[in-house]
């Protein structure tokens, strides 16, 4: 292993042997010098890990050589150095960039935390983080075997996606592919457990049957509304809990997170069914009973999710809450922009409610061009893309906006998405629905062993246009693909984020309650 080096400026550098010594003894490469303009000349001649420069020399100060250093090379770490704890040096040392700042006297186990601290930082993770998924694997695994209720799998699918985030910033990429066999383990498991239970949840089993779209309004944001409170609804569709978590720390600089919570998606986790579920606080079957007009099956012309605001005003309306509201619907850039200039126009209603499309129209935009294919290459490319965007989004800088006003900010989304991989081969008649997830008709051809089926869509709560109509669900990482022209179907959507299926990351999807920290 390449030796870390250091180089080290102080007038008193004489006086510094023991600590020196000490680290030369642990391995370190120590280079000195006496002042500032050595130490500038040595940065341009050689690489140094890490600097530490004494604040207070002749010639130049430790600020003014802290200039030229970070001017010839602004990502090396450089701690200052300095006997004074004036307040205003602290502020220009801190302003200037400096990754430490230790007070004289310091000892040499001050220095080597430092060097830690900015060096080998990366390292020392990488190590902790491999060691700790190795001793929480085998737990984890377990628990994936026995998991009995929808809770034990929302702790599951926390505890993935917190290794998965962690061992993505480790440099080591030596557990990624054992942690990527364990997710197809636990989906494999999941999908068991969806089918032995999501009927039953609707035909007496109902006190077993987790939370879902259509309990979203009723349990999450009317009590607030309820309470006088003014509250802004944000659905951003396809927002995945790992999503989420890779937000969270922009979107917490800003707000309180009050509730972090996970619900549970429909079958099918297309946004048809689950969007209009979550608006009319109704299952798709009661939509179709109670409000015909708004409902549109998979096979009928027309936009399906064009009725979301009707079937909001109706939800209100049967819940008794008369209150001024106001629905919108972001698609492009000018339209989210747009929401932020005219958002004054929209503080006179007590419910505020917002869909946001961008991440859906990025998993589907990945499928059809290669360019973001390759920027989003993999989950984690996937993920950072999906920050980068909220970043310098304009749902961004309404929430900044929001977070500035006595307002609670309820964020969630209808489904999540999942990247497939394994195609099943299914046969229909021209009527059958194209979806890669799911699929629904009268003369459906499947091994049974690779779908989940409901033969009873009523069961599920799910209209049937056809008296012998049934649905079809692909589990875990499938998707489904006709024969004809089976091997360019298959290298098409192979590796694209799909959604309507069974898995964790479709079903198993964020509900947060906001408040400003002002």
């Amino acid at each position: 292993m390449r030796k870390i080096k250091i180089l080290w400026a102080d007038d008193e550098i004489d006086l510094l042997k023991i600590q020196i010594l000490f680290l030369e003894q642990r391995g370190y490469e120590v280079v000195t010098s006496n002042n500032g303009y050595d130490a500038v000349d040595l940065v341009s001649e050689q690489n140094f890990d890490i600097i530490f420069l004494d604040e207070n020399m002749p010639g130049i100060s430790g600020l003014e050589t802290l200039t030229k250093i970070k001017a010839l090379n602004s990502a090396i770490p450089v701690v200052m150095i300095t006997k004074s704890e004036a307040e205003d040096i602290m502020d220009e040392a801190i302003g200037s960039q400096i990754a430490d700042y230790l007070i004289k006297p310091v000892n040499p186990h001050q220095i080597l935390l430092s060097i830690k601290k900015n060096v080998d930082t990366q390292r020392l993770i990488t190590e902790t983080t491999t060691t700790k998924y190795q001793q929480e694997f085998s737990k984890l695994s377990m628990d994936i075997n026995y998991a009995n209720s929808f809770e034990e799998w929302i702790d599951i699918y926390k505890r993935l996606v917190h290794w998965e985030l962690k061992l993505n910033r480790s440099s080591d990429n030596a557990m990624d592919e054992v942690l990527l066999m364990q997710k197809s383990d636990a989906n494999t498991a999941f999908g068991k457990f969806i089918k032995s239970n999501y009927i039953s949840w609707f035909n007496g089993n109902s006190n077993q049957r987790p939370p879902m779209p259509h309990d979203v309004l009723k349990e999450k944001v009317f009590p607030l509304i309820e309470k006088g409170e003014q509250v802004f609804f944000i659905v951003i569709d396809n927002l995945r809990f790992d999503q989420w978590k890779i937000l969270q720390p922009s979107i917490c600089e800003h707000f309180q997170l009050d509730k972090e919570e996970i619900y549970c998606s429909i079958l099918p986790t297309a946004t048809q069914y689950a969007r209009n579920a979550l608006f009319a606080g109704m299952m798709p079957l009661e939509i179709e009973k109670h409000y015909p007009e708004y409902w549109l099956n998979d096979e009928d012309e027309g936009g399906k999710n064009l009725h979301e605001e009707d079937l909001l005003k109706a939800h209100l309306k049967r819940e008794y809450l008369d209150i001024k509201s106001h629905y919108e619907k972001i698609l492009h850039l000018r339209d989210g922009r747009n929401l932020v200039e005219n958002l004054s126009d929209m503080l006179h209603n007590q419910l505020v409610v917002i869909v946001y499309n961008f991440i859906d129209t990025l998993s589907h935009s990945r499928t059809e061009m290669e360019m973001i294919k390759e920027l989003a290459s993999d989950e984690s490319a996937y993920r950072s893309l999906t920050h980068s965007w909220f970043e310098h989004s304009p749902l961004f800088d309404l929430l900044k906006d929001l977070a500035q006003r006595k307002i609670k900010v309820v964020i969630t989304t209808d489904h999540g998405t999942i990247r497939v991989n394994n195609p099943i081969k299914v046969i229909g008649d021209r009527k059958t629905t194209t979806n890669l997830r799911y699929k629904h008709g009268r003369n459906l051809s499947y091994r049974t062993k690779d779908v989940f089926e409901i033969k009873k869509p009523k069961q599920a709560q799910l209209p049937a246009p056809h008296f012998t109509s049934s649905y079809i669900f692909a589990y875990s990482d499938s998707f489904f693909a006709y024969p004809n022209n089976y091997n360019y179907y298959v290298n098409y959507y192979r590796d694209t984020f799909q959604h309507g299926g069974v898995s964790l990351e479709e079903m198993l999807i964020p509900v947060l309650t906001l408040s400003s920290k002002k």
